[in-house]
């Protein structure tokens, strides 16, 4: 998994941080617990603001 594939670590991350609120995620944990998910292949410091804002988003839709 890739940064660019934000649905399905939108989708890892809904199901392994049930019950959080993802818009109160700070940008730095949501690259943390990216990084740390089963899968993630991809270098941790190429993601950028719009990328976790798009994961973020993402996240929030899924976890409604």
């Amino acid at each position: 998994m890739r940064w660019t594939d934000i649905e399905q670590i939108a989708a890892d991350l809904a199901a392994r941080h049930p019950g959080t609120k993802p818009l109160g995620v700070k940008p730095t944990e949501i690259r943390d617990r990216v990084a740390a998910l089963s899968g993630f292949t991809d270098d941790p410091t190429l993601c950028n603001a719009r990328i976790l804002e798009s994961i973020q988003l993402a996240w929030s839709d899924r976890a409604r």
